[in-house]
């Protein structure tokens, strides 16, 4: 890496393979939805650096999955009322093509926060991509480790005035009448997205079951209402539909003869990575793998939505650890995708709903553990600090003393999984992060996934590459040329013709 040659041929290689790079513009069979939550551009700088010191390479040369893909470009997240946003009002924006408001999901910003009556209202409702899908005949299904009923996979068949709306309860507990506010669970188990969707893999089975009625993992629903939506969604289906709460059962599924599966994992989010009962519950990459053996029956294709949410689950606590071994958890998700699928005619887009305010800094030597402390120190204080941290969060009083000094860090174990980075201000949650997120996509029209995007143009440019919903599709476009080329010859045909007449005539 010293010599100048070592840059300049990696260069000419970049280069070349740039150069030889052809644009596909066939139809897009197949649509994947990566959502990273949280998963900021500093999270995946820290995340390539972790993959590789854990391979034992030069971290800092390392890739993830999706860093190989040839389109990447940024996405604006605001709010149409705030400047930062959160996962509900995102998830209407990159999942149905329109912005609204901070914490409402499927509507747009004619519905305030909490305002249910306008929530009800189907003029203001925003159908997802999902939908689009499924009304072109395709397959569609969701995948999640947070709960099914959670803001970001509630966005594909949900219209919310709240995001904290997931079961009736929750309605009563934010001070709503579970009969004018329908919660998540409730819609995706009716709701016509909801309904159609043909895989729904992560947790929350609290959501779904009556109060006193306990789950597989031996814990009380918390509906009240008395329903078991568990059991009504699976007696909904015309075909064969399955539901199962743990690896074992999931991996006994017969896959050919299930057009329908519920895989609830957990009676809240599932576990972290460096938590979970691996032997029990499955993996981002088990689920994602499980998900696609079932759409990919459908030969008009399918739309599929995976979130990894435990990126942002562990941000929020300042655990940077673990937010960057959930996104080394996501990229394998990413990875088995694209094992499985032909990429002549799946398009897979990986973006995030927001950032977070972890920070990668200070002047760290080359192969430095990056869950670790610097190589150098604060030339104030004079005491270490670590290359990642936090620019608030809960970790703040256990970094600094009622007088404000630092905490040393030399004898404490900052590689240990539970171990809080550093915030410079203090608050219960960590909060999210207000810049551009990337947005990397491969496979047909993946070249349109560049520049600076408005986040709510990225369903559009989908169902254009796979010509569903309503826009512009590439279809169309076809057509359009196939028409114009049509009359083009004709006009040919008809001059010459009148050539000819003249010609003879003389």
């Amino acid at each position: 890496m010293k010599k100048t040659s070592f840059w300049i041929n990696d260069a000419q290689q970049a280069l070349q393979d740039k150069i030889q790079r052809s644009l596909n513009e066939g139809k897009a069979k197949n649509v994947i939805l990566f959502l990273g939550d949280g998963l900021s551009i500093e999270t995946i700088a820290a995340g390539r650096i972790l993959k590789g010191q854990l391979e034992d390479k030069l971290g800092e040369r390392s890739k993830l999955t999706f860093e190989n893909f040839p389109a990447l470009g940024l996405s604006k997240t605001y709010c149409v009322d705030k400047q930062v946003a959160d996962s509900a009002c995102t998830s209407t924006a990159y999942l149905g093509g329109v912005k609204g408001n901070y914490g409402t999901i499927g509507v747009n910003g004619n519905v305030s926060l909490n305002d249910c009556a306008s929530a009800k209202n189907p003029i203001n409702h925003v159908e997802s991509i999902a939908s689009w899908a499924q009304k072109a005949n395709k397959s569609s299904g969701l995948v999640t480790n947070t709960p099914v009923t959670h803001a970001s996979p509630a966005g594909v068949y949900s219209h919310l005035a709240n995001r904290e709306f997931e079961s009736d309860n929750k309605v009563k507990l934010e001070g709503h009448d579970p009969a004018k506010c329908l919660d998540a669970a409730l819609q995706l188990v009716y709701n016509d997205a909801g309904k159609k969707l043909n895989v729904v893999l992560g947790g929350g089975t609290k959501r779904f079951l009556p109060n006193g009625t306990l789950d597989f993992y031996g814990n009380s629903g918390e509906r009240l209402d008395g329903r078991n939506l568990i059991r009504e969604w699976r007696h909904s289906k015309t075909g064969v539909a399955k539901s199962v709460f743990n690896l074992q059962q999931l991996l006994a599924i017969d896959f050919n003869n299930t057009d329908y599966l519920m895989g609830l994992f957990a009676s809240e989010e599932m576990k972290f990575k460096t938590d979970a009962d691996t032997i029990k519950e499955p993996s981002l990459e088990r689920m994602t793998e499980a998900a696609i053996k079932i759409l990919q029956k459908n030969d008009n294709g399918f739309f599929l939505f995976v979130e990894g949410g435990h990126i942002d689950t562990a941000h929020h606590e300042n655990m940077a650890q673990k937010a960057l071994i959930e996104t080394l958890e996501f990229s394998k998700a990413i990875q088995k995708a694209l094992d499985m699928t032909n990429s002549e005619e799946t398009l897979i887009v990986v973006t995030a709903d927001h950032s977070h305010t972890m920070t990668f800094s200070g002047y760290s030597d080359i192969g430095n553990n990056i869950l670790g402390l610097n190589t150098e120190r604060s030339d104030i204080d004079k005491l270490p600090y670590t290359t990642l941290s936090y620019a608030n969060g809960p970790s703040y009083y256990k970094h600094f003393n009622w007088t404000g000094d630092r905490l040393d860090l030399s004898n404490v174990n900052v590689l240990d999984k539970e171990f809080q980075y550093v915030s410079t201000f203090p608050l219960k949650i960590e909060s999210h992060g207000g810049e551009d997120v990337a947005v990397y996509a491969n496979g047909p029209w993946s070249h349109l996934f560049t520049g600076s995007l408005e986040q709510n143009l990225i369903p559009h440019m989908m169902a254009y590459a796979s010509c569903i919903g309503d826009g512009l599709t590439m279809c169309q476009k076809q057509k359009t040329k196939s028409s114009g080329t049509v009359l083009q010859v004709s006009v040919i045909l008809i001059m010459l013709s009148f050539v000819i007449t003249l010609f003879k005539n003389q």
